[in-house]
């Protein structure tokens, strides 16, 4: 038996919800304070736990203000067990939520320092959320009295039909995360297929890698084709790379001398130049005795593969100052044809020299 409600009563439970809704308020203006001072730190986890506790503390706080009203309240037994059984219900959700979101966040913090340039890994944040949040459904159907028992069990014999189903699927999603655990791969890495395709990795999926061109272009690969393909990995297990430019003097030229400037431009570009390495040693080798040119090889450090591009640009441009300044000529390729005639009939004869292109012999008759 439940005597009847007062006015008393009423105060009470109203009290109550003011209170829990007055905490709510004053809770959520703390953490926002805190998100600020958060913010200002290097670390970006604890961004991502004041972001879940925003949401968390205000609903506890409006949940434990309900609770403390229907407690007051001269409510049935049977109502307050379902009241309370409600209320645990949705706070458990509110926390599964909030728990997938920080533990998400905290592994996409995670793999972003670790793969560098600006990458992230999505195949371990979804595996993530996705446990969390059914690992608290299942403590949802517990406490609202299911037994889970017979569902594991269906869940088993089920997930061996969606296996043969989604093979495919599978063996993206096992492709992915063994590229990710043998570190071949990782968000932030230029690579090179056999196929022709290249770019920096941006993502890692369960079912796909994603690929940036250079020209800002997407790229899709399946992570089973990526798991199988040949591939060359530009940033390990260095960043830093080497990269060679042919050259070729006339050979009236002065060797040690064309050796001292080379070397010069390669220090100048190296400490001036974004991307390029300061302390890479400058290295020239000569190698070919060619038709109208000896050839030499200069070797560049690079700070990773795009900047190679901005570096021999700049590199050619004042190594083909500097020569013009100090005299040392480039030969341009060149041929040189003699025609002989004989018997009315003219057979060609070439003499070239290296590089000069295709030239076509004709008959003259």
């Amino acid at each position: 038996m439940t005597r009847d409600l007062t006015l008393d009563d009423w105060i009470l439970a109203g009290v109550a919800v003011a209170a829990g809704l007055l905490a709510a308020l004053v809770s959520r203006s703390a953490l926002r304070w805190l998100a600020k001072h958060a913010k200002r730190t290097k670390w970006s986890g604890d961004d991502v736990i004041v972001d879940a506790l925003r949401s968390v503390v205000p609903w506890a706080a409006i949940s434990g203000g309900v609770a403390s009203a229907a407690a007051v309240l001269p409510l049935t037994r049977t109502v307050q067990r379902h009241t309370n059984q409600l209320l645990t219900v949705l706070l458990i959700v509110v926390v599964t939520f909030s728990a997938a979101r920080v533990i998400s966040g905290l592994v996409r913090s995670v793999t972003q320092s670790r793969s560098g340039v600006a990458g992230s890994a999505t195949i371990f944040v979804n595996i993530t959320r996705v446990l969390v949040l059914a690992i608290g459904f299942l403590v949802v159907l517990q406490r609202l009295g299911v037994s889970i028992a017979p569902l594991l069990t269906a869940l088993g014999v089920g997930g061996l039909a969606v296996a043969l189903a989604l093979q495919d699927t599978l063996a993206n999603l096992f492709a992915g995360i063994h590229i990710l655990a043998s570190k071949t791969v990782q968000p932030g890495d230029y690579i090179r297929l056999s196929s022709g395709e290249e770019g920096y990795v941006e993502d890692i999926n369960w079912r796909q890698t994603t690929v940036r061109a250079l020209s800002n272009n997407l790229i899709v690969i399946p992570n089973g084709q990526l798991a199988r393909a040949n591939m060359t990995n530009f940033m390990r297990p260095e960043q830093q790379l080497t990269i060679l430019v042919q050259v070729g003097v006339s050979y009236d030229s002065d060797l040690e001398h064309v050796e001292r400037v080379t070397t010069q431009v390669v220090a100048e570009v190296m400490t001036e130049i974004t991307g390029a390495v300061p302390d890479h040693e400058p290295a020239v080798r000569f190698h070919t005795f060619g038709d109208t040119r000896i050839g030499f090889t200069v070797i560049l450090g690079v700070g990773e593969f795009s900047d190679q591009y901005r570096i021999k640009h700049e590199f050619i441009k004042r190594l083909h100052r500097r020569f013009r300044e100090e005299g040392i000529r480039i030969p341009a390729p060149a041929r040189d044809i003699t025609v002989r005639r004989a018997g009315g009939a003219g057979i060609p004869q070439q003499r070239g020299a290296e590089g000069a292109g295709d030239v076509s012999a004709a008959r003259l008759d």
